[in-house]
Parts: C-alpha cells; sequence; structure tokens
C-alpha cells in the first residue's frame, strides 16, 4: 500500500470523491459540486460535535471525581459537584444547536 503523507490527504479524498462520483470523469458539474458540498458540510458537523463530546468527556472525569470526593467528605457538596459534573456538557448541547441552526 502506498503512504501517503497527511498533508496529502485532503487532495487525495477529493479527487478520490471526484473520480467516484462522475465514474471516472475528472469534469465536476454543479449538481455534484453541491452534492460534495453537502458532503464536506455535513463532516465537518459530524467532526464538530465529536470533538466537543470528547472535550466534554475529558472535562467531567476530572470534575467528577473531584466532586465524589467532595460529597464523601460532606453531603452539602452534592448539588454543586452535580452542577459542576453537569457543565461540561453544555458544550455538546451547544454544538449539536449549532449544527442544527447552520444544517
Amino acid at each position: 500500500m502506498t503512504e501517503i503523507a497527511l498533508t496529502e490527504l485532503p487532495a487525495f479524498v477529493e479527487t478520490a470523491s471526484i473520480a467516484l462520483q462522475n465514474n471516472g470523469s475528472a469534469a465536476m458539474g454543479p449538481e455534484a459540486a453541491q452534492n460534495m458540498a453537502d458532503g464536506y458540510g455535513a463532516a465537518a458537523a459530524g467532526i464538530a460535535v465529536g470533538l466537543a463530546a470528547l472535550a466534554a468527556g475529558y472535562a467531567e472525569r476530572g470534575i467528577g471525581a473531584a466532586a465524589v470526593g467532595a460529597i464523601a467528605e460532606d453531603d452539602d457538596m452534592f448539588v454543586p459537584g452535580l452542577i459542576m459534573t453537569v457543565l461540561p456538557e453544555t458544550l455538546v448541547i451547544l454544538a449539536l444547536v449549532v449544527v442544527f441552526i447552520l444544517g
């Protein structure tokens, strides 16, 4: 298998998608260009929501551990711990809202 540098990957994917959409033809009509743009938009939205969810999970990992430790020492820390644990998840909700507004 031929190795492709990461900097060359977007051009390779674009060329391959054009070739596949047009049965190997290099010419691309306006409908194919719009379909390709819609596909890239959907992929970008999926990546954005996925990265937001990954970041929220990473943040909740440390916050949840600290909240459980605080609750173990003092039961009155339950509500602040719960609120702090839920805050990073709002990033994913906002990312989904942006996807639905733009999409």
